[in-house]
């Protein structure tokens, strides 16, 4: 069986797949003029101000749409995926991590301008939307097979990506730092899980807006200590990590290739920029503006991977513990107490609230593309099946879980990919026709067209 998932991984996760999400999030730079890249303090400005003032309709606000896709972003794959990347690829996968993100900006952006644009509201009265909807509604309905693919995939994703690997890493970093039994674990995080899950996306919302800022800026506060420790070391590591993107002599057998599809692989699953499942989060968001929640919605690949995995990927390579047979979180964490003795304690910290998020964000993912395939009736059954996997997920087998991992990631990323690429003329022409200097005023949220 393992045998079997690694040749398919190794399919799903091929040329093709690489190749589509990269020059999609390529073309839709361009075509959008790196939009995305010269308006990231607008998107922080509309993220900030949406704190204070949320009008219009939906059912969050930006910022909280931003915290939820973010709680399910900065996961397990900010700790053990850069490791795994680092300890698979050599330090260079890094290199083609930061890649993929900088053009995964424009994808996120076109997803969710496209989410917001094709919403609906379900019968319960909330907004629902994301690729399946986009799909449907944007290409017609002879286009129903390829939505009910990106729902299908999605649900089984999130049982994967955003579950079963998130409480095998939560489990393992808690047994490995405080010997807390893996069981334990699971049935505690099961429990949170459902309080938070069962109040719907309010509470999501709710929960993440404080959670996310706290937790990303202790990890982050204290990974920077040990760079700034080491900060004569920090030009070394960078050159190394450029330096291996383009030789693969880090990796056994000097495979270029392994690097580089170690570290989009990881990328992606770092910070989901082509998945489709940010803007399953945005779509419910106010003011219901698709491009002003497109530049709310790219920021979570820019915070996710140019700083988050950044930090922990720097930390690695000055630490040279890369090299041994260490791997995941077991990786991360001796790497922090190298840099810092007793620092380890942040990746406990980072990997308890970061898986912890994790399973609550991708929960609502899953439920909503569960919902698009069957209706409303299914969320209450759902939502005890995905309690149950969390404790499953914890006593579970890790190779195993981060294999279906990959792969159930690759599938869903094709047909959104495609869906983007079908729709790019309604983000270019949306776009165009914004007037960001009319959004940028304090009293114009959204602006008038």
């Amino acid at each position: 069986m393992l045998s079997f998932l690694d040749a398919l991984n190794n399919l799903v996760w091929g040329p093709i797949t690489l190749w589509l999400i990269g020059l999609t999030g390529l073309y839709l730079m361009l075509g959008l003029g790196f939009m995305p890249l010269r308006r990231i303090g607008f998107g922080f400005r509309q993220a900030l101000a949406s704190i204070r003032s949320s009008k219009g309709e939906g059912d969050v606000s930006a910022f909280e749409g931003l915290t939820t896709a973010l709680a399910a972003t900065i996961g397990t794959g900010n700790v053990a995926g850069v490791a795994g990347a680092i300890a698979s690829g050599g330090p260079g996968a890094v290199f083609w991590m930061w890649l993929i993100a900088f053009v995964g900006m424009a994808t996120k952006y076109a997803e969710s301008v496209l989410a917001v644009h094709y919403r609906e509201v379900d019968e319960l009265g909330e907004h629902v939307g994301g690729p399946m909807y986009f799909i449907r509604n944007g290409l017609g309905p002879g286009w129903g097979w390829l939505a009910t693919l990106f729902a299908l995939f999605g649900t089984l994703a999130g049982f994967g990506i955003g579950n079963g690997v998130q409480a095998h890493e939560l489990a393992l970093a808690l047994r490995t730092s405080l010997g807390v039994p893996e069981l334990l674990t699971g049935v505690v995080m099961a429990v949170i899980t459902f309080l938070v899950l069962i109040g719907g996306i309010e509470r999501i919302g709710k929960v993440t807006e404080v959670v996310v800022p706290f937790m990303a800026i202790v990890y982050v506060g204290g990974a920077l200590v040990i760079l700034l420790a080491h900060l004569s070391e920090i030009p070394a590591a960078l050159g190394v990590i450029v330096h291996d993107a383009f030789t693969g002599q880090a990796v056994a057998g000097g495979a270029l290739g392994t690097v580089i599809q170690k570290g989009i692989s990881r990328g992606v699953f770092s910070n989901e920029a082509g998945l489709g499942t940010a803007p399953i989060a945005q779509a419910a968001a106010k003011p219901g503006d698709p491009v002003l929640q497109g530049t709310v919605a790219m920021l979570g690949t820019f915070i996710d991977t140019i700083i988050v995995c950044t930090m922990t990927a720097l930390v690695i390579v000055i630490s040279g513990l890369y090299t041994g047979d260490q791997s995941g979180v077991a990786l991360t964490m001796a790497a922090f107490d190298k840099g810092l003795p007793g620092a380890a304690w942040l990746v406990t910290f980072g990997t308890v609230f970061f898986t912890g998020t994790t399973i609550l964000g991708w929960g609502y993912y899953s439920e909503r593309c569960l919902e698009f395939l069957v209706g409303t009736r299914a969320i209450r059954p759902f939502r005890l099946v995905w309690v149950a996997v969390v404790v499953i997920g914890a006593v579970a087998t890790g190779g195993v879980i981060w294999t279906i991992a990959d792969i159930l990631n690759g599938l869903m990323a094709i047909p959104n990919l495609i869906g983007l690429l079908l729709l790019s003329g309604t983000v270019f022409r949306l776009t165009r026709d914004y007037s960001f200097a009319a959004a940028a005023q304090p009293a114009a949220l959204p602006p008038e067209r």
